[in-house]
């Protein structure tokens, strides 16, 4: 079993990040929705919270990015926008040891909530964060707009 080092990003790792999210979104069979560039990355990197997971080589194999956010029901929370492995090497408890560390910090940061969402066919996810003891909500649809759809949307209101 290879050792892995989570550790927080630098801008530095930017480009194998924005690697792994292209990933992540092929695996999800939506590579077009990837907009992000490593420009726009650095720009932004005020708002860009990310773990990354280092192998012996230094190599980033996986990722987990999050922000906070406030819950009026709830309060501060902490939410995980991606958690992504390389294919080739899960099953060796990196994904777990990403989780478990975003988890620390929701914790340090004094978050009374973590939140993610997962698609309703990766089997594997799901019962992975349900054996972590997740609670998978059905009822609830994700409402999203992208930057096009806000344009459009502020037209309308405009009529």
């Amino acid at each position: 079993m290879m050792t892995v080092n989570i550790r927080n990003s630098n801008e530095e790792d930017f480009t194998a990040i924005l690697s792994l999210v292209k990933g992540l979104a092929a695996f999800q069979k939506m590579p077009e929705k990837v907009t992000n560039t490593v420009e726009l990355m650095k720009e932004e990197k005020d708002f860009f919270r990310c773990l990354v997971a280092e192998n012996d080589k230094k190599e980033i194999v996986g990722i987990a990015t999050y922000f906070f956010a406030y819950y009026t029901w709830a309060g501060k929370s902490l939410y995980l926008d991606d958690l992504y492995v390389m294919e080739s090497l899960r099953g060796q408890k990196i994904g777990t040891k990403l989780l478990d560390k975003i988890f620390e910090t929701a914790k340090d940061e004094n978050c009374k909530r973590v939140r993610w969402l997962v698609s309703n066919w990766n089997k594997n996810a799901v019962d992975f964060y349900k054996s972590r003891g997740a609670e998978i909500d059905e009822e609830l649809f994700v409402c999203d707009f992208d930057e096009h759809g806000i344009q459009r949307y502020l037209e309308g209101v405009k009529k």
